[in-house]
């Protein structure tokens, strides 16, 4: 009785683990194209001079990289350096963002210029 118990519980733990696993597992990523910019500014830029001069003003005083995608502004999150400095190299230019999203937040994984 007492086994029969326990493996009713391990049972209960591992329907449990199946049922979110299906979830996790259909967060993929997805490549968005568009222009990076910053969040203050946005399609249009405020400060004199070119966009990307306008962007990376704009991110060092505090603002976000986003990425405008037609008529949607993603705001771009990450903590990977590379990935960092690569926005900041295209700011103002089109760019291919890998990540996931979460309403107008994508998860940065990867940053490549665009076409």
């Amino acid at each position: 009785m007492r086994l029969a118990l326990q493996l009713g519980g391990w049972l209960a733990i591992l329907m449990l683990a199946a049922s979110v696993s299906p979830a996790a597992a259909g967060e993929k990523n997805q490549t968005f194209t568009g222009e990076v910019s910053d969040a203050a500014c946005g399609v249009h830029h405020m400060m004199e001079g070119s966009a990307a001069d306008c962007t990376r003003r704009c991110v060092r005083g505090g603002s976000k990289y986003v990425l405008v995608a037609g008529d949607k502004v993603y705001t771009l999150e990450t903590k990977d350096k590379a990935a960092q400095d690569k926005l900041d190299e295209l700011a103002g230019q089109q760019a291919k963002v890998t990540g996931r999203a979460e309403g107008d937040t994508i998860s940065v994984r990867s940053v490549a210029a665009g076409k």
